[in-house]
């Protein structure tokens, strides 16, 4: 079965820009872990020159921090790409379209 000309171009419209937002999580992850694992490879190697042990320099708060917070950000990039959405999800927007149709619907009926 062979698809329209418009609705193919739609298909592989929408394909292209689902490609690119996987492409840019991943490049997000990668840059992520790589500028992570550098920072996190210079503040150890600066704490044990400061006279801590290995031990300590790994386990500082400040060793993870970045890891932490920009985490978070990643995270919420890829529920985003792919599409996870614990809150809003589909169910809840057709509730709240049918909330707001009986709402609609209502008030039209209200002034007749």
């Amino acid at each position: 079965m062979e698809l329209e000309p418009n609705k193919r171009d739609e298909k592989l419209k929408q394909a292209k820009k689902r490609v690119q937002e996987l492409k840019g999580f991943y490049v997000h992850l990668s840059i992520y872990i790589a500028v992570n694992t550098l920072i996190t490879l210079l503040k150890i190697v600066r704490n044990t020159n400061n006279g801590e042990s290995l031990g300590e320099a790994i386990w500082d708060f400040g060793t993870f921090a970045v890891w932490i917070f920009w985490g978070i950000g990643v995270v919420f990039h890829a529920l985003k790409v792919f599409s996870i959405n614990p809150i809003f999800n589909k169910d809840w927007e057709q509730r709240q379209i049918r909330k707001y149709m009986e709402s609609e619907k209502k008030e039209i009926e209200k002034y007749k």
